[in-house]
């Protein structure tokens, strides 16, 4: 069953590739306190991804830090080199924004958020949603219903819905 408004999220470990080497983040500690943005797609270099989705984060990135966000995290089911690439062809990561991985679909299943296509390769893949997480819980989701489009889900939108 897919997360609803005002359901808390499940806690699960992301990851990504630092300077470092990787590192690896629980949901719980991404958002305990703390009012953030988050986001999920299919997949990292994909069309709607990579033209729609993170750029509309991307210009709304300012608007949102002054209603009081925190931090726009962006999740994909990928691994943590193609998150760290992408995030770097799409100036995302320049822009501010946080590229973590769900390698397994661990949060992503967990959500309730997971589909296959099998013909592109898809397995475990994340739905094109975006939410506003307070504390851990929901206050507003923002989910697409048709796929290849990115317009309930988009920076814009989900901003409007901070007033």
């Amino acid at each position: 069953m897919a997360i609803l408004q005002g359901d808390k999220l499940p806690d699960a470990v992301l990851r990504r590739m630092g300077d470092n080497g990787p590192e690896e983040i629980t949901i719980e500690t991404l958002t305990s306190g703390r009012k953030i943005v988050l986001f999920g797609l299919p997949g990292a270099f994909t069309p709607t991804c990579s033209s729609a989705h993170v750029p509309s984060f991307i210009r709304t990135k300012d608007a949102f830090f002054e209603k009081g966000i925190e931090e726009i995290i962006c999740v994909a089911v990928n691994d943590v080199h193609i998150m760290r690439q992408w995030g770097d062809v799409t100036g995302a990561t320049a822009a501010g924004l946080s590229m973590w991985a769900d390698p397994a679909s661990e949060f992503t299943t967990a959500i309730g958020m997971n589909f296959d296509v099998e013909a592109l390769g898809f397995y475990g893949r994340s739905s094109r949603y975006a939410m506003i997480v307070e504390n851990g819980v929901v206050t507003q989701l923002n989910q697409e219903t048709k796929r290849g489009v990115c317009d309930i889900s988009g920076g814009e939108t989900l901003l409007e819905s901070l007033g």
